[in-house]
């Protein structure tokens, strides 16, 4: 027999969910055909197999999360395979004895947060056998010792809550990307109202938004930058290329328009509908999910007026738009009722001084106020 691993899918990724086997245990197939397709950092991708042959056996089943790494097949007519290892559940077998002794248990470490949970073997095991997670369990032991009544009193909660939903696909890539997010970022937002009274009745948001953002990149180059917190550097980037918050029932997908510095109005109004469509249709392609240097959150489209939008690492910024409202403004002297844009930019403080910030929101607003 023959196993063949879950290859490494570029981009740092450590795992991914199977999404469809186009096999089953028993079929033929060809080198280079498509074996199964696995969603991972919000796309799905087609795996083709290594090798023609006979498959054997199937290790994990749509829905599974499996590591990069991990055995996906097992193809006929070569021996000397290892069995794929067990995943191992945690049951606790045998007699459970009791301990004093405090063990302190770290949980995985993201950026530079370090979370650890204090118990005593005993109760770790009850945790276990009780699929109690002792990180969401609240201490009432003496400095912060996690107590036997402390998961008990978590695990009658669940069992009335009934079963854990587990994150899929995008959803759970979005924890998993806002989780590194609130670990690394020094966030800093600044909120702001943009005149748009003089526009004229047909101007698109999303666009406007767009040539505004390139205006603020041009006045303040640093926003539109990566930062490599392990250097403590930056890189400024000559082309803005811009990701685009979509919400979707599936949850959170944020596709690039490349280059939007240097496209006419019309070829982006066509990529955005493009983008969009795919979007909704699953279809969009990896590279169009990755490489953004700034991101756009219009969620005036939905409701809201001010947010604090979330950085997400290497970009530094993000520009929230909310909903567009009627106010009263002084004009020429006189109050007026004006139509205005609430903005919400969110930097990363590490890399971007307020100043920077205050300049580049100054330039986006300067840009939506033009009439066209």
């Amino acid at each position: 027999m023959k196993v063949f691993k879950l290859p490494d899918l570029g981009e740092g990724l450590q795992e991914a969910e199977i999404v469809q086997w186009y096999v089953k245990a028993g079929d033929e197939i060809a080198a280079d055909k498509p074996l199964l397709s696995v969603e991972t950092d919000k796309a799905v991708v087609e795996v083709p197999s290594p090798r023609g042959g006979r498959i054997a056996r199937i290790y994990a089943a749509p829905g599974d999360v499996i590591k990069i790494g991990a055995a996906l097949v097992e193809f006929e007519g070569e021996a000397g395979a290892e069995p794929a290892p067990r995943e191992d559940k945690g049951t606790v077998v045998g007699e459970v004895t009791s301990s004093d002794q405090v063990v302190n248990e770290a949980a995985t470490q993201i950026g530079q947060s370090r979370l650890s949970v204090k118990a005593t073997p005993a109760v770790r095991a009850l945790a276990k056998r009780l699929d109690v997670d002792l990180s969401v369990v609240t201490p009432s032991g003496s400095d912060g010792l996690i107590t036997r009544g402390d998961v008990e009193r978590v695990s009658k909660i669940f069992a009335e809550l009934g079963p854990i939903e587990r994150l899929r696909g995008p959803r759970r890539v979005m924890a998993r990307n806002m989780t590194m997010a609130c670990a690394e970022v020094a966030p800093a937002t600044l909120n702001d109202d943009a005149d748009i009274g003089d526009w004229d009745d047909d101007q698109a948001v999303t666009l406007r938004l767009v040539r505004a953002i390139v205006a603020g990149c041009r006045a303040e180059p640093c926003l539109n930058a990566w930062y490599d917190s392990h250097s403590v550097g930056r890189r400024v980037l000559k082309k803005i290329h811009l990701g685009l918050a979509v919400d979707t029932p599936e949850g959170l997908f944020v596709p690039v328009l490349h280059d939007v510095g240097e496209r006419t109005p019309d070829d982006l109004e066509k990529g955005l509908d493009r983008l969009k469509a795919d979007v909704r249709a699953r279809t969009i392609p990896p590279e169009e999910l990755r490489g953004y240097t700034i991101i756009l959150s219009n969620f005036g489209t939905i409701a809201g007026r001010y947010a604090s939008p979330i950085v997400q690492p290497p970009t530094v910024a993000i520009l929230g738009a909310g909903v567009i409202r009627d106010q009263v403004l002084a004009k020429a002297g006189a109050p007026a009722v004006r139509k205005v844009l609430p903005l919400s930019l969110t930097f990363d403080h590490r890399v971007v001084t307020g100043g920077e910030a205050a300049r580049f929101l100054r330039a986006v607003m300067e840009d939506l106020a033009l009439s066209s």
